[in-house]
Protein backbone atom coordinates (compact mmCIF):
# COMPACT_ATOMS: atom_id res chain seq x y z
CA UNK A 1 0.00 0.00 0.00
CA UNK A 2 1.24 3.54 -0.58
CA UNK A 3 2.66 5.94 1.71
CA UNK A 4 -0.31 7.45 3.79
CA UNK A 5 -2.81 4.92 3.43
CA UNK A 6 -5.96 6.06 5.54
CA UNK A 7 -8.38 3.39 6.94
CA UNK A 8 -11.80 4.05 7.66
CA UNK A 9 -13.54 2.47 10.97
CA UNK A 10 -15.98 2.84 14.15
CA UNK A 11 -15.46 3.52 17.63
CA UNK A 12 -17.38 0.95 19.32
CA UNK A 13 -17.90 3.47 21.78
CA UNK A 14 -19.21 6.83 20.30
CA UNK A 15 -20.28 5.05 16.96
CA UNK A 16 -18.38 7.59 15.25
CA UNK A 17 -16.88 6.83 11.68
CA UNK A 18 -13.58 7.56 12.11
CA UNK A 19 -10.79 7.88 9.51
CA UNK A 20 -7.01 7.20 10.56
CA UNK A 21 -3.65 7.02 9.31
CA UNK A 22 -1.49 4.23 9.99
CA UNK A 23 0.31 5.31 12.64
CA UNK A 24 -3.11 5.58 14.67
CA UNK A 25 -3.61 1.65 15.15
CA UNK A 26 -1.53 -0.69 16.84
CA UNK A 27 -2.02 -4.72 15.54
CA UNK A 28 -1.12 -7.37 17.83
CA UNK A 29 -0.74 -10.63 16.94
CA UNK A 30 -2.07 -13.36 19.19
CA UNK A 31 -1.32 -17.79 19.01
CA UNK A 32 -4.54 -17.66 17.65
CA UNK A 33 -7.43 -16.14 15.05
CA UNK A 34 -9.12 -15.20 18.50
CA UNK A 35 -6.36 -13.37 19.82
CA UNK A 36 -5.21 -11.58 17.08
CA UNK A 37 -6.64 -7.56 16.67
CA UNK A 38 -6.55 -4.34 15.92
CA UNK A 39 -6.87 -1.19 18.43
CA UNK A 40 -6.98 2.48 18.23
CA UNK A 41 -7.96 5.10 19.98
CA UNK A 42 -10.80 7.25 18.74
CA UNK A 43 -10.14 10.83 18.09
CA UNK A 44 -13.75 11.75 18.54
CA UNK A 45 -14.41 10.33 22.28
CA UNK A 46 -11.31 9.39 23.30
CA UNK A 47 -12.13 5.73 23.91
CA UNK A 48 -9.80 3.14 23.96
CA UNK A 49 -11.15 0.63 20.78
CA UNK A 50 -10.18 -3.02 20.22
CA UNK A 51 -11.16 -4.97 17.17
CA UNK A 52 -10.65 -8.46 16.00
CA UNK A 53 -8.06 -8.87 13.11
CA UNK A 54 -8.94 -11.77 10.53
CA UNK A 55 -6.17 -12.04 7.42
CA UNK A 56 -7.56 -9.48 5.42
CA UNK A 57 -6.62 -6.77 7.71
CA UNK A 58 -3.58 -8.67 9.22
CA UNK A 59 -3.01 -8.04 5.92
CA UNK A 60 -3.33 -4.16 4.91
CA UNK A 61 -2.22 -2.73 8.35
CA UNK A 62 1.08 -4.82 8.05
CA UNK A 63 1.22 -3.49 4.31
CA UNK A 64 0.44 0.31 5.88
CA UNK A 65 3.12 -0.05 7.97
CA UNK A 66 1.08 -0.20 11.32
CA UNK A 67 3.05 -0.93 14.49
CA UNK A 68 2.64 -4.62 15.48
CA UNK A 69 3.97 -6.41 18.22
CA UNK A 70 3.46 -10.37 18.82
CA UNK A 71 1.68 -11.59 22.20
CA UNK A 72 3.20 -14.77 23.61
CA UNK A 73 1.13 -17.73 25.06
CA UNK A 74 -0.13 -17.38 27.95
CA UNK A 75 1.35 -20.82 30.04
CA UNK A 76 -0.47 -22.36 33.26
Amino acid sequence: MAEGTRFKVYCSECRAKVELAADGFRLALGATRERTFYSFTCPECGAPVRKPAGENIVAALTRAGVSTMRLLPVEG
